[in-house]
């Protein structure tokens, strides 16, 4: 592996601790509209450069004021490590770094909830918080918990998920357990993604034909066809390009028109493919909503057939219903709204995107057609 080396970036300690109680222009703030700050959650394979995306997002003047939450200060990172205290009655209170672009670092050792409730009651207003998975194989449990956590309101809410692959030693990682029950690592930090930063393309690519990097695209999007592929030199990346993705946006219409576009195939790998994979299915018929309900909570909750789905979008005709309803999943959990009216020239289908282990496309579809509408 190729060692991460970087110069730390310089860190200032804060005269002040992080207010508990929020200030009166942030309670002012929570009265508008979309306040809510977006947490991008960064995970990616040992060596594959998350700790040079994050050493790039704190070090360059950006203009944005992004915190950044580590699982601990490595020697990757070139901060000096927070200090976690005891407080009264046992209070865990976190020690913040702040640094000369004015992004923000801190550590988490215990509860994740309250980190992030303490950045968004701080006094100035952040653009984005990131939050960088070290040790982490499955990003899944924090998608969970920023995405649909009660305690979290709507101070906060899961902008997207980030992969730093390492373009050299993709290939070996996703081939490595390809005969055993489970799979690397690797598969579930692209199956859960929504964008994938391609790092270390100069490593691949120096022969200048281009070829081998199609491969390794081709190899992400068997495993995710929804996810977008960035190439990068070192993660230098252009942050407007994993900021405000908004993927678990239900409104968000770019999301909506990846999977209306009726001519592009989603589905990848053979029909009996037992590996991660994305599956597509669509259905022209009107649905019944409560059935739909029963039958998402039959494939996430009981994993019909044997099926593990770690992802799934999809846009549904409902009837008794002139909107467009989105279904999104994450592992067991999941959730239907109704996003806007459809569109006088767009065709209402039903159209399901599965991200998982050992699906089976002729289960999904007959089961799918249980909550079609008969009469």
């Amino acid at each position: 592996m190729e060692k991460e080396e970087d110069d730390a970036p310089l860190a200032v300690e804060l005269e002040e601790t992080v207010p508990v109680q929020p200030s009166s222009s942030h309670a002012k703030q929570l009265q508008g509209e979309d306040v809510s700050v977006g947490v991008t959650v960064i995970t990616g394979y040992l060596g594959s450069g998350k700790s040079t995306l994050v050493n790039h997002i704190l070090s360059t003047q950006h203009g944005k004021r992004i915190a950044v939450i580590l699982n601990e200060f490595g020697e990757e990172i070139g901060v000096e490590r927070a200090m976690i205290n005891e407080g009264e009655d046992g209070a865990l209170v976190e020690e913040w770094v702040e640094l000369d672009n004015g992004c923000v670092c801190c550590t988490v050792k215990h509860s994740l909830v309250q980190a992030l409730e303490q950045l968004v009651q701080m006094k100035e207003r952040l653009d984005h918080i990131l939050l960088e998975t070290t040790g982490l194989a499955n990003p899944a449990p924090l998608a969970s918990v920023l995405w649909l956590d009660d305690q979290l309101e709507a101070a906060v809410k899961l902008d997207s998920i980030i992969t730093v692959v390492d373009a050299k030693n993709l290939h070996y990682q996703l081939n490595e357990l390809q005969n055993s029950s489970s799979f690397p690592e690797a598969f579930h930090q692209i199956a859960f993604a929504d964008v994938i930063i391609l790092n270390k393309v100069d490593l691949v690519s120096s022969g200048g034909s281009g070829e081998a990097l199609k491969e390794l695209e081709n190899e992400i999007h068997k495993i995710n066809s929804l996810a977008d592929i960035i190439h990068s030199v070192r993660c230098q990346v252009d942050l407007s390009k994993i900021l405000n993705c908004r993927a678990y946006d239900s409104k968000h219409s770019g999301h909506l028109e990846v999977l209306l576009e009726e001519s592009k195939s989603l589905s990848t790998g053979d029909l009996h493919d037992s590996s991660v994979r994305t599956l597509c299915i669509c259905e022209s018929q009107k649905v019944d909503l409560d059935k739909v309900r029963l039958w998402v909570e039959e494939i996430l909750w009981d994993k019909k057939d044997g099926m593990d789905v770690y992802r799934c979008k999809g846009v549904l005709h409902v009837r008794n219903s002139d909107e467009l309803h989105t279904l999104q999943a994450v592992r067991e959990l999941y959730d239907i709204v109704p996003a806007r009216q459809w569109r006088s020239d767009e065709k209402q289908t039903n159209k399901i995107v599965f991200i998982g282990h050992n699906l089976k496309e002729d289960v999904l579809i007959d089961s799918f057609r249980g909550c079609i509408v008969t009469t």
